[in-house]
């Protein structure tokens, strides 16, 4: 594969052709494509990642709106994974793109994981199935980010990138420590996107949703969010994605 038309050109002449050849031979797999994996997936066809495989089971709703970049009054109702298609093919003509509607969990990741993936992005935010997934890709050893919490984070300075054993102030990140301990993970070797804000918050900033959530049946808890935050952390993971494909860090 060459560069196409000139529209990578720019990321060729600073990462040079040999980085750009690798970035173009990569098969990235984006595990939920909402609000974190919409811009995750966004600048990694920007760069012009020659294979993408996205995931998600959902629909685009109105609530959207305000954090998701597939998001528009225009795309309510329909699947974010095709919606994902038609973004990518329009802005890399050249890239392959496979998605995969389903609902991540134990039952359906020996299925998913066949797919084979340079690296793997993990933006789901329901605690069982992001759970399943980490501790599977850890497990066969395929490198991987995932997103901890960016609902009810308000300042982009204290978003990092690093291990999910160094992570603070985020509930997400916590639940999911003592679960991936108690099941053998190194948390050491987990490389994460979080923000150590400690937030104070408004009375209106959680509240109860009328639909329910799919895994547990239960009412489903609405956390208070920025299109800033979820936007630097899918943006986060994408540039740290860029580096060590082209870098062989991982």
């Amino acid at each position: 594969m060459v560069t196409t038309s000139g529209r990578f050109l720019r990321t060729e002449a600073l990462l040079g052709k040999e980085k750009m050849k690798k970035l173009q031979q990569a098969t990235v797999m984006v595990v939920g494509v909402g609000a974190v994996g919409g811009y995750c997936v966004e600048a990694l066809a920007r760069a012009g990642i020659g294979r993408l495989i996205l995931v998600d089971f959902d629909k685009v709703e109105e609530s959207n709106i305000n954090r998701q970049i597939l998001a528009l009054t225009s795309t309510i109702g329909q699947k974010k994974t095709e919606l994902a298609r038609y973004r990518v093919a329009d802005i890399n003509p050249d890239c392959e793109i496979i998605t995969k509607e389903m609902f991540v969990n134990t039952q359906t990741l020996p299925e998913l994981l066949q797919l084979k993936a340079d690296y793997v992005v993990d933006a789901i935010d329901a605690l069982n199935p992001k759970c399943a997934l980490m501790e599977e890709l850890y497990k066969r050893q395929i490198p991987f980010i995932s997103s901890m919490g960016a609902a009810l984070k308000t300042e982009i300075s204290h978003i990092k990138y690093g291990k999910l054993s160094a992570t603070k102030n985020c509930a997400l990140a916590k639940f999911i420590r003592k679960r991936l301990k108690k099941r053998g993970v190194d948390l050491s070797k987990i490389n994460c996107v979080f923000s150590d804000e400690q937030i104070t918050l408004p009375e209106t900033a959680i509240f109860m949703e009328d639909n329910v959530e799919q895994e547990s049946g239960r009412p489903r808890h609405t956390l208070g969010s920025l299109p800033t935050i979820t936007a630097v952390f899918g943006l986060t993971i994408a540039n740290a994605i860029i580096k060590n494909l082209t870098q062989k860090e991982y």
